[in-house]
């Protein structure tokens, strides 16, 4: 009979125990959850892979919590806290580092469309001059202006395209394609005698 007391003393503390500890471990993972929800767009976007493993930890409190092993979340949960914060600063600084390069990019490219449509205008008019002429500047045949023409409408395509990836957000890509065409440009003002 004693025994059968004990068993039940025992028994009821731990509920009061386990009944003591669910609230706490509800909150625990209500507070993870919307922790993680504040940052998980740019999460996507800046720290994918960091976001995927934060995730498992946070799924992995949720099934503690589902099969009431409430010990498990009150113990795991500020780990899981911890992982969080580690991934709101890695996307805080993976930001701050896009936004840097994209400004880095913008001021180029407002650079860069100043002074290569020029370039484009200047050799268009050059391009049809020596054409509608057929005298070419010294040292050149007619095979040698047919490559710097085919060139030259290479380096329109590539503008083209430059100014399309800018307006569409990719600034680093479309930077880099001006970068080259302006190179182009400059070697054809060079070749076909463009006054400048």
């Amino acid at each position: 009979m004693r025994t059968s007391r004990l068993i039940a003393l025992v028994a009821a503390t731990m509920l009061a125990a386990c009944a003591n500890q669910k609230e706490p471990a509800e909150q625990a993972v209500a507070k993870v959850e919307a922790s993680l929800n504040e940052i998980r767009t740019d999460a996507q976007q800046y720290a994918a892979d960091q976001l995927q493993t934060v995730e498992t930890s946070v799924n992995r409190l949720k099934e503690n919590l589902a099969k009431q092993d409430y010990r498990q979340v009150v113990m795991g949960a500020p780990s899981v806290a911890a992982e969080v914060a580690a991934l709101k600063d890695q996307v805080a600084t993976a930001k701050a580092d896009a936004e840097a390069t994209m400004a880095a990019a913008k001021a180029e490219w407002d650079e860069l469309s100043a002074s290569v449509p020029p370039m484009v205008e200047k050799l268009q008019a050059r391009v049809d001059q020596l054409a509608k002429s057929r005298k070419f500047p010294k040292g050149m045949d007619k095979a040698g202006f047919d490559a710097a023409k085919a060139n030259f409408e290479s380096l329109k395509t590539d503008w083209t395209e430059a100014g399309s990836e800018f307006a569409s957000g990719q600034a680093a890509s479309a930077v880099r394609k001006a970068r080259g065409a302006k190179a182009k440009a400059e070697e054809l003002i060079n070749t076909l005698e463009v006054n400048v």
